[in-house]
């Protein structure tokens, strides 16, 4: 009897064995697991010099993010830079420079005129902001300015109160997130997430001058290369074709004062008063 139980498990030993064999053999001969998409390292770069990203980053804050937002993100008129073909081919600014150095008017952007070290420096800040970086980001994070120093400014030198109140027009506005309100500096108020237009913010009007004369006026829904599209003091929507400059397109934008003042700002202007207004509660 006992010859015939370690008989039995000796059978059953080979069996376990020669199934285990079997799976191994089965996972060998599998192909090798396609790599996710969200781990693709089609752009891959060497790390930036920690100084150019510093360099490019004031650069950036300066001349770029009142239009792309203060993360490149998108803002006032500025699309998102991080998923831009352009800059996620780009290197060392080479091909950021062409759009840099030479504008896209037609679009609102103007070219600046700024040697190739700074659009090399501009180039390794976008690069250095990663992608997916948002999911982790904590709002707090951009608190780092001198509140005392933003009171000051936007008292003073920044001549903020010649528009603004603290105990009117801005009268709570630190109970937005800290990432929000800066945005909301930026943009002054124009654009909400990723660059979307505001509901609150002042509609920009445009006159529309046709060939014949015949001038057309309302609120501006888009604009790009070929049409422009507005909306009538009748209500009605009217889409126009464009070819170049005909016909002559007129726009105002209520807050283009703001934002040229903005442009005017130091990063060091914009950390500070969006830690002053954070207290403003």
């Amino acid at each position: 009897m006992a010859n015939l139980i370690r008989a039995a498990l000796r059978i059953a030993a080979l069996a376990a064995l020669s199934i285990a064999v079997t799976q191994v053999a089965a996972v060998a001969d599998e192909p090798p697991a396609k790599p996710s998409p969200f781990e693709s390292h089609d752009f891959d770069r060497p790390p930036g010099d920690p100084a150019a990203i510093a360099r490019g980053k004031q650069v950036f804050s300066v001349n770029c993010a009142f239009c792309h937002g203060s993360d490149a993100r998108g803002g006032e008129g500025g699309p998102n830079l991080l998923r831009s073909p352009i800059v996620l081919n780009d290197q060392k600014g080479e091909i950021i420079a062409a759009v840099v150095l030479n504008g896209r008017v037609e679009k609102g952007m103007p070219k600046f005129n700024l040697p190739m070290q700074s659009v090399a420096d501009i180039a390794a800040y976008v690069h250095s902001i990663k992608v997916g970086a948002g999911g982790n980001f904590n709002p707090k994070m951009v608190l780092v300015g001198n509140a005392a120093a933003g009171k000051a400014y936007f008292n003073g030198k920044g001549r903020c109160t010649a528009c603004h109140s603290v105990k009117k027009d801005l009268a709570g506005i630190g109970a937005l997130d800290p990432k929000t309100l800066q945005d909301t500096i930026f943009t002054g108020g124009a654009t909400g997430m990723l660059g979307i237009p505001s509901p609150t913010a002042p509609p920009r009007t445009v006159t529309v001058t046709l060939p014949t004369g015949e001038a057309i006026k309302g609120k501006l829904v888009s604009l790009d290369d070929f049409v422009v599209v507005l909306t009538d003091a009748d209500g009605h929507r009217r889409t126009i074709q464009r070819a170049g400059d005909v016909p002559k397109v007129d726009i105002v934008n209520p807050l283009q004062a703001h934002l040229d003042m903005v442009r005017s700002w130091e990063d060091r202007d914009l950390r500070n008063v969006t830690a002053y207004l954070e207290t403003v509660k």
